[in-house]
């Protein structure tokens, strides 16, 4: 389901918009506003997936309200006025309905969304699989699950892989352990990261992974001891 807000000045297209997003089957309309200072309250605390966005509102407009968003939302302008239209599509928004619509103009708008949405969707699972690194002038792919660990010296990163291969890249070590998931992997000593499942065994402070002996430094023995108990 799409989770989804409406502002407009008036009532009936706010009303309309809740009908129509009730026979739609994927979008949930969470909240109407006629003014858009309630609505930036609203956002703040409970992000949504699309926004029904008139662009004639008293104080501030439409376009100039959505230019204030932090985050990125989907965008349907809804308005009386296509003069607009360009302004509309220049902020990359999924459609554009010029009042009064029916429900299959309505239709198609929301479609759009949804299949955007799923695109996005499904773009942010395959990256979620792999780290992207630059060595000898080209961008790497690798899966998480093809790394055994990863050493710095100073600028540069070894990645050992399980296949016994090793990439080298420019990078600090705290650059890359912002790119990889926290929950599989954790920097264990100022030069090494490792993934949490590739642990052996932990005898006194040197963790064993498939052909390597890896030392937990001073600084990471609490965080690692804490979370590998509990693993």
């Amino acid at each position: 389901m799409l989770r989804a807000i409406a502002i407009d000045d008036e009532p009936l297209p706010l009303e309309i918009l809740q009908a129509y997003c009730s026979q739609s089957g994927f979008i949930t309309l969470e909240k109407t506003f006629t003014k858009t200072t309630e609505a930036q309250k609203y956002l703040r605390r409970f992000p949504v997936d699309l926004l029904f966005l008139d662009i004639q509102m008293p104080q501030l407009s439409g376009i100039e309200f959505y230019k204030t968003l932090e985050k990125n939302v989907m965008l349907i302008f809804t308005t009386a006025h296509s003069q607009y239209a360009i302004d509309g599509f220049n902020l990359n928004a999924v459609d554009y309905l010029l009042k009064p619509f029916s429900f299959e103009r309505f239709s198609l708008a929301v479609n759009k969304a949804k299949d955007y949405y799923d695109y996005l969707k499904a773009s942010e699972s395959v990256q979620n699989k792999y780290l992207y690194v630059r060595s000898d002038y080209s961008l790497i792919q690798i899966a998480f699950t093809d790394i055994l660990f990863i050493e710095s010296f100073a600028d540069y990163l070894d990645i050992q892989l399980n296949s016994g291969k090793k990439i080298t890249t420019r990078m600090p070590i705290k650059a890359i352990i912002e790119k990889l998931p926290s929950q599989d992997f954790m920097r264990v000593h100022r030069s090494y990261i490792i993934p949490l499942n590739r642990i052996q065994k932990v005898r006194k402070k040197i963790i064993y992974l498939p052909e390597k002996e890896i030392p937990v430094g001073t600084s990471y023995e609490e965080e690692f001891f804490g979370q590998y108990k509990g693993a």
